[in-house]
């Protein structure tokens, strides 16, 4: 493959990440990027991070509006400062080592086959098909729940301190959105489990259903994280709604867009 030993056992690689995705929901390949190129992934997202889009947001678990119905106790009605930012894709350096991955067949290929899946595609979005995740010290990314099926990421650059990634496995499905659990989770009552990420690993995490935060960033130098977003239809393009609050614009290509097609009836 492009970035990794080409003796690499991907088909081994593959079952274990299979097992640890049906066990927990999440799965990591330490030094997956090799490492003589991690100094270039570095550099890269660092050179890309100066043009992220921030826009400080009060947020729930969900992403959604508020929404009176709902019962007083709700998850959704615990709202956070949201901090982080995201560098578009049409933003990142010409030739960037994550675009050159994200791109790669083969590794489009092994992602499907971790995820079980008869085939993936690069998102048809040309913001946010692959994007890099910006935390700046003192800053996090409070617990969320992700719009995709699925996500891959990877470390780019590590803080000096926090920014760990911490998540409570499965903790909703497709049919239950187990409010009792994740009202327990947001008063730090619910079991969860942290990874401690390096720059080059690569993370794959169901997180549709698994709730999930990076705790506070400190010291002086913020996290960078590549986010490779796949879907099993091809052509997907996000929505305008969504699309401008991530990035604070859109293109014709999201005004275009047909609306988008739910895998399931979740909140968010």
């Amino acid at each position: 493959m492009l970035l990794i030993d080409d003796d690499v056992d991907l088909a081994g690689i593959v079952t274990r990440v299979r097992a640890d995705l049906a066990r927990d929901g999440c799965s990591v390949v330490p030094d997956f990027v090799r490492p003589e190129h991690r100094e270039a992934l570095r550099a890269d997202g660092a050179a890309a991070a100066p043009g992220a889009y921030v826009d400080v947001e009060t947020v729930n678990v969900y992403n959604t509006a508020p929404d009176p119905t709902l019962p007083p106790d709700h998850p959704a009605h615990r709202t956070v400062e949201r901090g982080n930012a995201f560098v578009a894709r049409d933003a990142l350096p010409a030739g960037a080592i994550i675009e050159r991955l994200y791109t790669d067949p083969r590794f489009v290929r092994f992602v499907a086959d971790c995820f079980g899946l008869p085939q993936v595609h690069p998102l048809a979005d040309p913001l946010s098909g692959l994007v890099l995740n910006v935390v700046e010290p003192g800053r996090s990314h409070p617990w969320h729940f992700d719009t995709n099926e699925f996500t891959v990421s990877m470390l780019t650059q590590e803080p000096e301190g926090g920014g760990v990634f911490e998540y409570c496995p499965n903790i909703r499905s497709a049919h239950a959105e187990n409010v009792d659990d994740v009202r327990a989770a947001l008063d730090g009552t619910h079991p969860s489990r942290r990874l401690a990420l390096r720059p080059g690993d690569l993370q794959l995490f169901a997180g549709r259903y698994s709730l999930h935060r990076v705790t506070t960033v400190t010291g002086t130098t913020a996290r960078h994280s590549a986010i490779f977003a796949y879907s099993q239809r091809p052509g997907v393009v996000g929505t305008v709604a969504r699309t401008q609050q991530l990035f604070g614009r859109v293109t014709p290509a999201h005004r275009a867009a047909e609306a988008r097609v739910r895998v399931d009836q979740l909140m968010d």
